[in-house]
């Protein structure tokens, strides 16, 4: 039994919680062979093999015993990030009370570069010093490297006074197809969420080399005011820069694996509302689940079309919103069940076995026949879907703004949200576009049997 050598394990960075594990190599000397990377919750995570014999004792060492993932062998793309702190050299940037921005940008940025590299991602930085480099030659190597987002940090001031306080972030609204708002939207979020600074518009008429000419998606943060003395001194400590690069990276880390949000829409279809909906859904290329009511299929049948064209996915809700007659017994639910569902499939030719209960698998309607009715419907193949996050939007006359603080605030930052909304609610789709731009952190699927239900 041989001790793998400490003084190439120095060469080599483990990213396991809890700092330096000491391997024992059983059957040969501890030369490391290869390198993969592997998905662990939101990071990626490093596999260093010494070899077959090997490699699983040190695939513990990164891990934990417990925490080693079943396809550990599986190679994935390493997102590779730019990082570009602003100005440099003989361009100082802005300057007050002998605070310069350059330093400020290159300090925060090797703080982001740290962690990111800690977690897996491959970083290019570039400046690593106080060196002037060209906005064009930034942006054409950066072009050339091949990396996946650039992230251009920055300082702000301001003549409109010194009161004047908070986080930029800006990217190019006109180009659309990098995606460029959703690192914004992201960068934006989790900074202000790690430092608590005041949060200024997220701007998309930047207009700035650095975002109009990169090929990758690309944003620019403006981490706080010169111009304002208390922000100025918070910017200059260690432990606030540490703050803002730890919001960048959590940005980084959503924007690349995000978490998985399933919407969802009760009670429809209806004319107005649902295209609406079914509008902001097609123009953002997103994919979400109806679960229909027979008799407004049958009023709306083109809709109901619509919604299957476009990729959405269909569940049965219920034939008729009576919650009296629908939960009198387990035959009068199957029977408006099966009702609904041979509608949905008599006018959109699909078969579906998802659904959803009116009111949800626990309610006030439910509370004598509810365990023997989902008996019944898992007996004959059926699978249903409760939630947990909602719109709260089957309130009369709701406010959207309102709705969108539900939605938002019930997610709870839960990694696999489904949320409930009703897309025969006006005010939903008035608040759709706000609420999902509030939620960039979200990876939107559509249901499908595939997926394991939340239940009450």
């Amino acid at each position: 039994m041989s001790l793998l050598c400490l003084a190439a394990m120095a060469a080599v960075r483990f990213a396991a919680a809890g700092g330096w594990r000491v391997l024992t190599d059983i059957t040969q000397q501890g030369i490391t062979k290869q390198i993969q990377t592997v998905r662990v919750e939101e990071s990626v995570q490093p596999v260093y093999a010494l070899g077959e014999q090997t490699t699983q004792v040190v695939q513990m060492a990164v891990y934990g015993v417990d925490q080693v993932p079943e396809a550990v062998a599986e190679t994935e793309h390493i997102p590779t990030v730019f990082l570009d702190p602003g100005h440099g050299g003989t361009d100082e940037g802005c300057v007050r009370n002998g605070i310069l921005e350059k330093d400020l940008n290159l300090a925060i940025a090797l703080l982001v570069r740290d962690r990111l590299e800690e977690q897996g991602y491959q970083v290019i930085m570039s400046r690593e010093t106080d060196s002037y480099i060209a906005k064009e030659d930034r942006v054409k190597e950066a072009n050339q490297s091949g990396a996946d987002i650039y992230i251009s940090i920055h300082q702000n001031v301001t003549d409109e006074g010194a009161g004047v306080s908070g986080m930029e972030v800006w990217y190019e609204e006109d180009d659309s197809g990098r995606d460029s708002k959703r690192l914004a939207q992201l960068i934006n979020q989790q900074t202000i969420k790690s430092t608590g600074a005041v949060e200024r518009e997220l701007r998309g008429d930047g207009d700035f080399h650095v975002t109009g000419n990169t090929t990758m998606p690309a944003c620019l943060i403006e981490t706080g005011f010169l111009s304002n003395t208390a922000e100025r001194q918070r910017l200059g400590l260690v432990e606030y820069q540490q703050q803002i690069a730890d919001g960048i990276v959590q940005g980084v880390v959503y924007y690349f694996h995000p978490k998985t949000m399933y919407l969802t829409f009760d009670d429809g279809p209806s004319e107005e509302n649902t295209q609406k909906v079914l509008d902001i859904l097609r123009d953002r290329n997103i994919k979400a689940t109806f679960f229909l009511v027979g008799e407004n299929v049958r009023k709306h049948p083109d809709m109901a079309r619509r919604i299957v064209a476009e990729g959405h996915t269909i569940g049965v809700h219920c034939d008729s919103h009576d919650y009296d007659a629908l939960y009198e017994s387990v035959d009068s639910y199957v029977a408006d069940f099966e009702k609904a569902r041979q509608t949905i499939y008599e006018v959109t030719g699909v078969e579906t076995n998802i659904f959803r209960f009116p009111g949800g698998s626990i309610n006030a309607y439910n509370q004598k026949t509810g365990q023997a009715i989902i008996q019944e419907m898992t007996d004959r193949g059926y699978i249903y879907y409760d939630w947990n996050a909602s719109l709260e939007d089957a309130v009369k006359n709701p406010d959207p703004q309102k709705l969108i603080a539900n939605g938002v605030g019930t997610t709870l930052g839960r990694k696999k949200v489904i949320l409930l909304a009703h897309d025969v609610v006006g005010s939903t789709g008035l608040c759709l576009e706000e609420l999902l731009d509030n939620l960039p952190e979200y990876e939107m699927k559509p249901l499908s049997e595939e997926v394991e239900p939340i239940c009450f």
